[in-house]
């Protein structure tokens, strides 16, 4: 029998009384809003680091600021967050412009010029040559990719050098160079008949700016979800067989979808000879799979699917690609966020929506579209636990050291390493996703 929806992070999600499931959070601080945190404590070890570092469990967010932001806001109540932010951007001017991922908690969201997926965020870091500064309220690899596509005169901020992406790390250059080898000692170099050569490496924009550069130098290309499937596509006309990393899932649903067979595409694991795999196996390979995930979309199964249709007969569910193949085969469709996006804009008034991704986009379509009932469908409601650490403290903090000409938490990728990492990057810029109807 139907409970009634249990309103943890946003009031907005469902309206109160709207039949549907229980739902709780992954910790009881999330509940709170950010006036709510009190004397934070820095967190360790972020001072000149250039690169985030792996999350070891959920933070909570009284760790949540750090030791130079709490300087400028102990004697400063946390609420008036906002009117700094404001003020400063407001001095600022077109000098800065703030970009905002979907996933993006809403104190947050609500300063950004630019909203989107990490596709369009990066499109829309070249549309601002005003701008002195890009402040990406992201996460470090996206920030990356802003450093790389925008102008000289410009300085990219990250306003938590923390907020990381565990999927980006499950991948690393050495790893992929020595995986790289075992290939070419495999395949061998020369291209067939057709001029393709024997692998084509795809990295998802979830990667370092170093694993850019890998298939920059390679022959290779970057893909966002948006475009994986043009990105596919295009890898294909140029090579036999792709290494897809870091994440398995939006490979394997991407290809499948293409019609690759699964024994065609076998998982890499990089810690094993050949992956782990047998030779056999690999010399009838055309996607290989690297072993790495996303935390969030993992947590989606398809027992929650069949619960949301028991509870809302006629629900429409529609997942992330980067979830498990099980979980987006049981599902009415799989797409990128801006897929999710633009289905629920284009649905009809009344229309039910289960959504298989991260819960502050989720609940932020159900404040936007209150002429549909839209939930996610993880009970346990948990954040992108990296992407939360942008808190509008941080944010303050950045944009008033603008004002005061000092520019914090930059990210600058060098430049060995963004010359190949830009052709990758331009190559899937060039690659637009399908057009798709939503019906």
């Amino acid at each position: 029998m139907n409970t009634t929806i249990q309103l943890i992070t946003r009031e907005q999600a469902l309206p109160l009384g709207v039949p549907g499931r229980a739902q709780e959070s992954c910790d009881d601080d999330l509940a709170k809003g950010p006036g709510s945190l009190t004397s934070p404590r820095p967190w360790p070890g972020l001072r000149g680091m250039g690169r985030a570092p792996r999350m070891r469990m959920w933070p909570r967010p009284r760790r949540l600021f750090r030791a130079s932001c709490l300087r400028s806001t102990r004697t400063r109540p946390t609420t008036n967050f906002k009117s700094r932010i404001l003020a400063a951007k407001a001095e600022l001017g077109e000098r800065v412009v703030v970009l905002g991922h979907f996933y993006q908690r809403d104190e947050v969201i609500e300063f950004a010029d630019f909203v989107g997926d990490s596709f369009q965020l990066a499109n829309a870091a070249q549309t601002r040559d005003k701008a002195e500064a890009i402040v990406f309220c992201g996460v470090h690899f996206m920030a990356e990719t802003a450093d790389m596509l925008s102008g000289s005169h410009q300085s990219v901020i990250l306003p938590n050098l923390a907020a990381g992406c565990s999927m980006a790390d499950m991948a690393d250059l050495p790893s992929v160079e020595a995986c790289w080898a075992e290939l070419e000692a495999l395949y061998g170099t020369e291209p067939d008949a057709e001029g393709r050569v024997p692998v084509i490496p795809v990295t998802y924009m979830n990667s370092s700016a170093a694993l850019k550069a890998f298939c920059g130098k390679h022959g290779g290309i970057v893909c966002t979800s948006s475009n994986a499937a043009t990105v596919l596509e295009w890898a294909f006309e140029r090579g036999q067989r792709v290494l897809f990393f870091p994440d398995q899932h939006l490979g394997r649903n991407t290809a499948k979808a293409m019609g690759v067979p699964l024994e065609e595409m076998p998982l890499w694991n990089p810690r094993l000879p050949l992956g782990g795999n047998e030779q056999a196996v690999m010399e009838q390979a055309k996607v290989v799979l690297w072993q790495g995930f996303c935390s969030v979309h993992k947590r989606f199964t398809v027992k929650q699917i069949d619960q949301a249709r028991v509870d809302f007969p006629g629900v429409r569910v529609i997942v992330h690609p980067e979830c498990p193949m099980e979980v987006v085969d049981a599902a009415d469709e799989a797409g990128s966020t801006d897929y999710i996006l633009k289905a629920i804009q284009a649905a009809p008034d009344g229309t039910t929506f289960a959504i298989g991704t991260e819960i502050n986009m989720v609940n932020r379509l159900a404040a936007q579209y209150p002429q549909h009932t839209i939930f996610c469908l993880d009970p346990v409601i948990c954040p992108c636990s990296t992407m939360y650490r942008i808190h509008p403290g941080y944010l303050a903090w950045v944009l008033e050291g603008l004002v005061a000409g000092e520019v914090r938490n930059q990210i600058t990728v060098p430049e060995d390493t963004a010359v190949n990492a830009r052709i990758a990057l331009e190559r899937m810029l060039a690659a637009k996703p399908k057009i798709v109807t939503h019906a």
